[in-house]
């Protein structure tokens, strides 16, 4: 196992608490292998079966991002854990998902932020011509569509 008190321990981690350098290609096979404690036969492997698979720099040299040096090490853990390599690629694939949709979610804070802070009067919604959402002025409707089907039945009569 890496000592964390090394000097490459201690760059990979700065490297992933940094968002930019992240996922940049920077280590050779040899240096991956070494922070991952695995022999660099196991990452060859591990790029065949699409477990971890690392950028090419030239088309042919793998160069491993920090990113893939934290994947090597989970699935090192799950693999002493008993997990099979199927399974671990279901770890894998979920947490890549789970990861894509909360930069989503992000985003679209950001963007709801963004759109709250440059808007000084009350938005109101109504359902528009075609069922979607669309933003109206203040005491207007929505425009109205000509071709719209519309069911109706009567109710109970009033006398």
């Amino acid at each position: 196992m890496v000592d964390p008190r090394t000097p490459d321990a201690r760059m990979l981690d700065s490297r992933m608490q940094e968002p930019e350098h992240r996922h940049a290609p920077m280590f050779v096979i040899s240096v991956a292998a070494e922070l991952a404690d695995m022999h660099p036969q196991t990452l060859r492997q591990y790029d065949r079966i699409g477990l971890v698979t690392p950028r090419r720099q030239g088309g042919r040299h793998r160069r491993y991002s920090p990113y893939n040096i934290v994947q090597l090490r989970q699935i090192q853990q799950l693999s002493q854990e008993g997990v099979s390599l199927e399974g671990i690629r279901r770890v894998l694939d979920l947490q890549n998902r789970v990861e894509v949709l909360e930069e989503t979610v992000e985003a679209l804070r950001q963007e709801l932020r963004e759109s709250q802070r440059h808007s000084t009067e009350p938005r109101f919604f109504a359902v528009g011509p075609h069922g979607d959402v669309v933003t109206v002025a203040r005491g207007r409707r929505a425009r109205a569509n000509t071709q719209a089907l519309v069911l109706w039945e009567p109710g109970p009569r009033r006398r």
